[in-house]
């Protein structure tokens, strides 16, 4: 038996506000023709994460371009001192893709996006803008400990990722503000 830090998950339970106020945080950037992001802190145990607090990046550790989105180490370090804080973890994260651009993960996003064993990574469309944007809509993908990044299918997404309604949930600014 292996014993692996990142243990299995096979559901994810996303609230909707999550997804609601995720979708406005990427718009602040979207609005400037940029991609946006938003991360997912929550728990995860028994195969299941759950996302609980968001996180709003701010200053110069977040680099946004049209096409192009980098966290700078410290900010994620910073984010992790939030979520130990907090007693939680980072299990995911949305951000925005451009107009005309696929949901799927860009070459950038395979070689520099978050490779944690069981991930959640969404790829929103139209920079997060439309009025209505739901799960659907997106690119979902998981890291998996073999095969690296994998997009879900809707199938697999309607069996795997859990949205419910439920209260608005913490927002967290991290980084300088600048």
């Amino acid at each position: 038996m292996t014993n692996s830090f990142f243990s299995s998950i096979e559901t994810w339970r996303i609230p909707e506000s999550a997804l609601v106020d995720s979708m406005a945080e990427m718009a602040i950037d979207g609005i400037s023709g940029n991609e946006g992001v938003a991360l997912w802190l929550g728990h995860r145990r028994d195969g299941i994460a759950e996302v609980t607090h968001l996180v709003a990046l701010r200053g110069a550790g977040i680099i946004k371009f049209p096409d192009f989105l980098r966290i700078e180490a410290w900010l994620l370090n910073d984010v992790t001192d939030l979520a130990i804080d907090l007693e939680l973890c980072l299990i995911g994260q949305i951000h925005s893709h451009g107009f005309g651009y696929p949901t799927d993960l860009s070459e950038t996003d395979r070689t520099f996006g978050l490779a944690v064993p069981y991930f959640l990574t969404v790829v929103a469309p139209d920079y997060g803008l439309r009025s209505s944007i739901f799960l659907p809509d997106c690119g979902v993908h998981i890291f998996e400990p073999r095969t690296g990044f994998r997009r879900l299918d809707e199938a697999e997404v309607s069996q795997r990722i859990l949205v419910f309604p439920g209260d608005r949930l913490p927002l967290h600014t991290v980084g300088d503000g600048s």
